[in-house]
Order: structure tokens, then sequence, then C-alpha cells
């Protein structure tokens, strides 16, 4: 069992805390009994598994097929400690090849996102995508990391189901799908539609912009369509996980 801080793979995984060392690496870390499970439940390629004495008894059958994906050591709950991002680690931590970032095959529904900042904004439009039937993301370069672990924590292991790719440059993979027959749909307060009178039946990319700027002009631009999204009162606008939400669930109503 390790249990000494200085034990060269605990200093590896403490520098996979790091954005910059992860993508040196081509890995990220796992951390939570939840995580591990879907990793699990897909054969995600695991490089090393760290779990306490107490979560292995606890999930016995887990622990033995995280071994048959991958080295795995029994730690103490300081080391443990040490290589967990939260405060308050349920016992289990492991390195994790990285996804391909190239963009994924979207044949009817993606949703595009244009320099998304909070990882945690990031996870639920993951996890919210995947829910509601759409066959992938396509991130900007400047979007915050997929892999971050704040993420993957937020997209509840949607991450392991759902193709997401970085894309740059971002305008010219949406030309490509606007040549293939895709309608750009962007959300404009002024816009005249209201986002449930347009056509979702037909491919379609939603586009959400960042937090607090929104999309890029550039951007706004390609879109074919414009929509807004009715609030009352003096709400100017919505947070861009609420908004990419009601568009995608809209979609997937119009194609029921």
């Amino acid at each position: 069992m390790l249990t000494s801080l200085q034990n060269p793979v605990v200093k590896q995984m403490r520098k996979l805390q790091r954005a910059k060392y992860r993508k040196q690496q081509g890995v990220f870390l796992l951390e939570g009994t939840h995580l591990l499970q879907e990793a699990s439940a897909v054969g995600w390629p695991l490089e090393r598994i760290c779990c306490t004495p107490t979560w292995s008894e606890k999930h016995p059958q887990l622990w033995q097929q995280l071994q048959d994906q991958g080295p795995a050591e029994l730690v103490s709950a300081e080391v443990l400690g040490a290589i967990a991002t939260t405060n308050t680690p349920d016992g289990v931590v492991a390195i994790a090849t990285s996804k391909t970032t190239t963009a994924p095959q979207i044949k009817s529904l993606g949703l595009v996102l244009e320099t998304i900042q909070d990882p945690g904004n990031l996870g639920t439009m993951i996890r919210t995508a995947a829910a509601a039937g759409a066959e992938g993301l396509l991130l900007s370069s400047d979007t915050v990391d997929p892999e971050h672990p704040k993420v993957l924590r937020a997209s509840a292991g949607a991450w392991f189901h759902i193709g997401i790719g970085i894309c740059d440059p971002l305008p010219q993979v949406l030309s490509q799908h606007k040549e293939q027959g895709f309608q750009l749909l962007a959300t404009q307060p002024e816009a005249e539609q209201v986002y449930w009178q347009t056509n979702l039946q037909q491919p379609t990319l939603i586009l959400v912009g960042n937090e607090g700027a929104g999309l890029s002009a550039t951007l706004s631009a390609m879109a074919d369509t414009h929509v807004h999204i009715p609030t009352v009162q003096a709400i100017e606008s919505l947070n861009a996980g609420v908004a990419a939400a009601l568009l995608l669930y809209e979609a997937q109503r119009q194609r029921r």
C-alpha cells in the first residue's frame, strides 16, 4: 500500500491536477465512484487506479473490474486526499487516457459551444446534450478544458457517452456542416421568432456563446436562424446551460 507522499506515482498524480501537465501527458484524472463506474462500463482505458482499503472493501466488484482495466494500487487515506481534487474524496482516483479531440460525427443534432469558461456549465451542457439525444458537442479552442475535473463531475458520467471535439478554427468546421445541409441556430434577444416556432426537425447545430459576452459576431453572423427565449419582467438573459437545455429539449420534442 502506498503511504508516502514522496512516492513517484503519488507525485505524478498530484501534478495531473494541473491542466498543462495533463495535456502534455495525454491523460486526465477521474475521481469518485460514479465516474469510475461509468469508465468501467464502457471499458475506458485506465493507466492507474488508486483507492483506499476502505473503498475497496465497500466496492469489491467494481474494484475487481478496475484492476482488470489497468494497474491498481491501494493507498492510505492521506495519499488519496493528496491526489484528489475535491475536499472530501470518496476513496478512489484514477489516471485515464485522454479522449480524442477530433470533431465527432454529427448527423442530425449537435451543440456548439464558444468560449464557455465555467467548468460546471460545460459539464452540465455535456450531460444535457447526451440526455436530450444530441450526437456530439463542438467546442472552440478557448473553451474550458473538457477534461477538467469539475467538468467531469458536473457531467455525471455523460461525458463517456457523447462525442466532444475541440475545433480550431471553429468557423471552418461550421461552414463544412452548413455545406452538408445543417441549420445553424443561435439565440438573439431581438429575434422575432420564438425558439419553439422554428423547425428543429431538420439537421441542426445549436450555437451557445460565452456566459457573459454571448456568441462572437463571427458565429452569430454564420447562423441561418436566430430565435429568442421569452422572459418576463427585467430578466435580460438566461444562464448558457439553461438556454442550451431549452433548445435541445425543444428539438427532442419536435422529433418525437
